[in-house]
């Protein structure tokens, strides 16, 4: 997909960039970050004409890559490409973050990734409705896994638990592959999952997937509805991946490196808020969740 920049004329920063770019991605090789950063990277080295170099910093929810975004000198040559969940869910349940939105400058949203309520084919329910009968009539006694205490995993499912008035059982797990795997073995009964880790997976008869946590269905599923579809008005909850810089970032650099119409990964959407506006909307939507659930990430 093609990139649109919008181009500054301010006579003082026409020059950047004249040297390489880091771009940090917060996560590992083959994270939906660092998937993101090498195919942003790859397009802005070309309209350049200078090299655009990706560093993957995992660890910590993203901590860690958030911190030295924040810590990078204000002159645009550290660029960081992190998510909701070490620029909402962290700043709202980690203790040792140490930082807030005030230290980055945002440049653009860039994608939106939902993910996809799924259950063990033995579970005996077909539909969304049906699961949700199934645990009104057992409080607490069916569970859901997460790739983690504080992952975006943990918090769909508590916003839904919420809207549809039950009580699961969480079981983290270490990232979304062990989420997948103890949904496999049987060890959970049900988890919101990043698509692209199920989607063979469901096809196949091995999963059976209930709704999609956006809007939209999703072109790699289509038979599968929406939260909203299913009577669940504006459910809508995806972590939204942006491009930050540490704060003050001259305003020339950042429009040009805001980008109109981003390429994207294969699970994806096009973000339209700006990008202070999805930093604000996500940090606001999970210290509510947060602080409703006495929520926190022990250090």
């Amino acid at each position: 997909m093609a990139l649109t920049l919008l181009a500054s004329r301010s006579s003082a920063q026409d020059a950047y960039p004249t040297h390489p770019v880091r771009v940090i991605a917060a996560s590992a090789a083959g994270g939906n970050p660092d998937v993101l950063a090498r195919i942003l990277s790859a397009r802005l080295s070309e309209i350049f004409n200078n090299p655009f170099v990706v560093e993957d910093v995992p660890g910590v929810g993203g901590v860690i890559a958030a911190k030295q975004t924040a810590a990078a000198r204000p002159d645009g040559y550290t660029l960081g490409l992190n998510d909701s969940g070490s620029l909402g869910i962290s700043i709202a349940m980690n203790p040792d973050a140490n930082y807030t939105l005030k230290d980055f400058t945002p440049i653009t949203a860039l994608a939106r990734l939902p993910t996809i309520l799924v259950i063990r084919p033995d579970v005996p329910v077909n539909t969304l409705a049906e699961f949700v009968a199934l645990a009104k009539s057992k409080p607490g006694a069916m569970s859901f896994g997460s790739a983690g205490t504080g992952s975006i995993h943990q918090m769909t499912m508590i916003i839904f638990a919420k809207a549809a008035g039950i009580s699961l059982l969480h079981v983290p797990y270490r990232g979304g592959t062990g989420l997948v795997n103890a949904l496999l073995t049987g060890e959970v009964d049900a988890g919101w999952s990043g698509i692209p880790n199920v989607v063979s997976l469901i096809k196949t008869g091995k999963l059976r997937a209930l709704c999609i946590s956006v809007l939209e269905r999703d072109e790699s599923l289509p038979e599968v509805p929406t939260c909203d579809e299913l009577g669940y008005k504006g459910f809508d909850v995806a972590t939204v991946l942006g491009l930050q810089s540490s704060a003050g970032v001259s305003a020339p650099v950042v429009a040009k490196l805001a980008i109109k119409n981003p390429a994207r990964a294969r699970d994806c959407r096009p973000a339209e808020d700006a990008g202070a506006k999805f930093m604000q909307d996500d940090l606001d939507r999970y210290t509510e969740v947060v602080e409703e659930f006495h929520l926190q990430i022990k250090p």
